[in-house]
């Protein structure tokens, strides 16, 4: 396994456990299909919250939340919706795309997590 995927569990692992403490259930993790993959798929009451965790080391190449663009939020709307067509007790459950940034701390602090709640519509 590669450094990079490494971080990449790590960071995941840091999200859920914080969006758990604040009353989320994991429904998914790494939920993949051919066209595409959900970090975090959670429950917040009877909502399903597609969470999209981004880790970034330098912010010189744009912060975390920056990297979920146009191309990358489409690709996770067509996740989603492949998630509900399979997982069909959710399909009638209102849905959200969230976004989990992470930044590493500087050495003497812990990883900055920032939960954007809503972040975009699919």
């Amino acid at each position: 396994m590669s450094l990079r995927q490494q971080s990449g569990q790590a960071a995941e692992a840091l999200a859920r456990d914080h969006l758990e403490r604040q009353g989320l259930r994991l429904l998914a993790q790494n939920w993949r299909s051919r066209l595409g993959e959900l970090d975090l798929v959670m429950l917040a009451g009877d909502t399903v919250v597609f969470v999209e965790v981004r880790y970034r080391r330098h912010a010189a190449w744009g912060g975390a939340l920056e990297s979920v663009d146009a191309r990358k939020r489409a690709k996770l709307a067509t996740a989603a919706q492949q998630f509900l067509q399979k997982e069909t007790r959710w399909a009638r459950h209102p849905c959200r795309f969230d976004v989990v940034a992470i930044s590493p701390g500087d050495g003497r602090s812990s990883p900055r997590l920032d939960w954007i709640q809503n972040a975009f519509d699919a």
